[in-house]
This record gives C-alpha cells, structure tokens and sequence, in this order.
C-alpha cells in the first residue's frame, strides 16, 4: 500500500545523543495524524526532520512515493514541497493578509495569483479582509491566514507546530473544527505536533504517541484511548484506575467485580493490574454497597467520583448527583478488558 508519506526506521542524533531512534510512520493520503507527546519526547525533532531542518543519522523519508530523505539522497526544505504552519503563525506584519498568502507563489502570474489569493480567502472565510495587516486580525484570524498561506502554494504535506496551542480557550474549539474541514475538503495529508490530548482527539484522524525518541502507540484516538499497549499510554491520555486481578487459563478474568471473559490474548497473565477508565465503571446508590464515595469532581455535564472500594480507588464517571461518604454499588459496563503486568 503506497502512503503519502513514509518514513522508515529514522534516527536523529544531536551531540552523539539519540533523540529519535529507529522510527517508523506511514500516512495516509488525505489524513491529518498527530504527533502526541510531553515536552522533550522528540515530536519537534520529528517535524524538523521531516522539513528538512534537520540531518538524518539514518532511515528513510519518501512523499508521494519520492524519496526526499536517505542514505543517497537529501532535497533541501525549498524542494519538498512541504508547507509549515508555527506555533507563532511566522506571518510578515508589514505585509497585508492577501501579500502574505501569496507569499510562497513566486513565479505565478499576476491572475493566477489572484484567483487563488481569492480562493484561499473564501475557504477560510476572510473575504473582505484581504487589505488588513495581521496585527489588525484576531489570533484565529491570523491562524486562518496562515493555513491559507500554506495551502495556496499546493503542498503536498502540510506540518504544524503546536497549532493552537496561542488561541484562546473560548474560540479554540470551533478553529479546530473548522480547519478539519478546510484540510479534507481540500484533501490535505497533515503531520501536527501537541502535547494537548484534547486537540489531538478533536483534529487528527490517527495519532502517535511518542516517548524518549520512539512512538509507544500509533492508532486511532479510542483504539488508544481504550486499548493502550503501555502504561505510559495509558496515562498520557486520560484517567484511569488499576484494580489487582488474575487471568485464568481460560482467558477468564477473576477480579473483586466479577469474572470477565478476555477475547484477546492478554500482554500478561497470572497476577496482573486491571486498566479502568471512568467510562468503564457505574455506580449506584446501595447502603449495602462496597463501595464509598470519598472525593467528588462537578464537570459540568457529569460528575467524577473517586470510590473507596475494598482498600483500593477507583474513578467513576457519572451523571448521578451523589455525596462524598455515600454507599454505592460498583458495575461494570460491558467492555474488552486491558491489562497489565504489576508494576515493580
């Protein structure tokens, strides 16, 4: 299956250190796949390199099936046809918002230019501001300005840097939703980097999650989200309780809430730590119950609830309005168990 972009078994190494090693990422044509991580994991490095930015120690990067990056070959950034979108948008203040998109169409005849300066303004709906400079904009006008920048020159491949993370909160949403839509109507193949798990759920099709220079998962956000490989993946991406368990032979799970079947082969068996999201778990009021309401979470639409429950806590999402010393019965919603090794 050919890819948009393919990168192959990619190390980076800064002072003789490996900052990426041995990585590998195939996308798509025509989807946006986010490079999810804490700061210092290498996702930058990543992007970099993808540029051109940074030299490679090895590994292979191709776009469209072209090789931009091996042992042979190096294109420099001018030659890849590749568009960048910064963290600080990088627009030029003494230009106008139409002399900044068309920027990057040098060689383009004065009516070809025009047309698509007015096709890049109705597609992120700034008509009408054409003649504004970017401290006369809005952040998230800005940011329209530059993704129109971007993708007026066609590029193939579309990198962002912490996109949104210089937008306001109230606005923050409704950009991420629009640019989605900007991006697959003009069938765009975007790489972008946050540390936001929330912007990554919102805007990419698949994400990888990325730790000390290597991708720990590469998936969709609930394949992630509810079937993690590590712990470490687990925990960037939301809350979760570990309650202790044993497989059975049988691919029986024998847990304090019951027996659970494993449809899947399980990464460990014997004695092992049960994953729980909030979602995965009820309560219901119950005198009788094992379980405890000791610490209570208003989220606007639910609750969170922290459950004492046989000397261990567990987190419980729920729309039910319960007090913090109430007893409770804990349920489990139907769902493929996770678990793993106890940790030493």
């Amino acid at each position: 299956m050919s890819h948009a972009l393919s990168i192959k078994n990619l190390t980076c190494k800064y002072n003789g250190q490996a900052i990426l090693e041995n990585l590998s990422l195939p996308v798509r044509d025509n989807e946006i796949v986010c490079l999810l991580g804490a700061s210092g994991c290498g996702k930058t490095t990543l992007l970099k390199a993808i540029a051109g930015l940074l030299p490679l120690e090895s590994g292979d990067i191709m776009i469209n099936e072209r090789v931009i990056a091996d042992a042979q070959t190096w294109l420099p950034p001018e030659l890849r046809n590749i568009g960048m979108i910064f963290q600080d948008y990088a627009l030029f203040p003494h230009l106008t918002v139409a002399e900044n998109i068309a920027f990057g169409l040098r060689g383009w005849d004065k009516e070809r230019v025009a047309a698509k300066v007015a096709e890049m303004l109705v597609l992120v709906h700034l008509e009408g501001l054409d003649d504004r400079y970017p401290h006369q904009l809005s952040g998230g006008q800005q940011q329209r300005v530059a993704i129109a920048r971007a993708l007026a020159s066609e590029p193939d491949l579309i990198l962002l840097d912490e996109p949104f993370s210089n937008i306001d909160t109230q606005v923050r949403h409704g950009l991420i939703k629009e640019i989605r839509r900007i991006f697959k109507a003009q069938g765009v193949t975007a790489i972008f980097v946050t540390h936001s798990r929330e912007e990554a759920f919102a805007f990419a099709d698949r994400m990888a999650v990325m730790n000390n220079g290597v991708i720990e998962q590469f998936g969709t956000a609930t394949e992630l989200y509810y079937r993690p490989s590590s712990r470490f993946v687990a925990e960037f991406l939301g809350t979760g309780s570990y309650l202790p368990v044993t497989v059975e032979r049988d691919h029986m799970l024998s847990t304090p809430l019951g027996a659970f079947d494993i449809h899947e082969t399980p990464a460990a068996t014997g004695e092992v730590e049960w994953l729980l999201r909030p979602q995965n778990l009820r309560v219901i009021p119950d005198a009788d119950g094992e379980g405890e309401i000791i610490e209570q979470l208003f989220m606007g639409d639910s609750c969170r609830y922290s459950v004492a429950f046989q000397q261990h806590t567990l987190l419980v999402h729920s729309h039910q309005i319960l007090t913090v010393g109430e007893k409770v019965r804990i349920e489990v919603e139907p769902h493929e168990p996770v678990v793993f090794a106890i940790a030493s």
